[in-house]
């Protein structure tokens, strides 16, 4: 039964908040939302907000979080929105489900951490220099705060430097993944219309592509460290 803004203010909660005041609390932790998004996201399932007797959208706490929750996961684990949906129904029903390749929903409720750069460092068992090359070789952004899926790559190269495996000896990487990256853009370029919506789907399309390019890059990996083993 879908809630009505009225009974969320007679229940006693706390105050709703309009798509305005929801953009202006997360927008500067994730710049690319947009009421298109928003519209998007429950289109999708992934969240319910209220609605006035007008028709407009009210968002609660909850949702807010449940908003956030998403959106960290697009951004450190690029996981597509039916995998997310997934999951944190799972989670509604009170199952404990494993998400794979990404820690679990459960790990980003309350808000998605985030690290500024000395915490990164710390956490990863880095070193600044080993930070600075990373980015000077774009596998990482120059940025004040990272995520999750950040510490990883970092932690990563922490250990690929242990073996003599230095940054710039992976720029080939990120050319791959630009290669990959303009197969995608390509392939969704048809659903790319002027219409928010549109750009909405296109963008879920991007992710679930690049999915799937990550399922046959990693096999292809293992299958030539296999000949090579032999």
């Amino acid at each position: 039964m879908a809630r009505t803004a009225a009974s969320s203010r007679a229940s006693g909660q706390e105050p709703l908040l309009g798509i305005g005041q929801v953009l202006a609390r997360l927008q500067p932790e994730f710049p690319e939302l947009t009421p298109s998004k928003l519209r998007f996201l429950e289109e999708q399932r992934l969240v319910s907000p209220a609605r006035t007797a007008a028709g407009y959208r009210k968002f609660s706490p909850a949702d807010v979080e449940r908003i956030t929750v998403v959106l960290a996961m697009q951004r450190d684990h690029y996981l597509p929105l039916k995998v997310i949906r997934t999951h944190l129904e799972a989670i509604d029903a009170g199952e404990t489900p494993a998400l794979p390749g990404a820690t679990s929903a459960a790990a980003f409720l309350g808000a998605a951490r985030r690290l500024r750069r000395e915490e990164l460092i710390a956490e990863a068992g880095a070193t600044r220099a080993l930070l600075d090359d990373a980015v000077s070789a774009s596998l990482l952004p120059a940025a004040e705060h990272y995520g999750d899926e950040a510490l990883g790559v970092l932690r990563s190269l922490v250990a690929l430097r242990g073996v003599g495996i230095e940054p710039r000896h992976l720029r080939g990487v990120r050319a791959a993944a630009e290669r990959e990256a303009a197969l995608v853009e390509r392939a969704i370029a048809p659903s790319r219309r002027a219409d928010a919506s549109d750009k909405a789907r296109a963008a879920e399309q991007g992710r679930e592509l690049a999915g799937h390019l990550e399922t046959v890059h990693s096999s292809v990996v293992r299958a030539t460290l296999s000949r090579l083993a032999r």
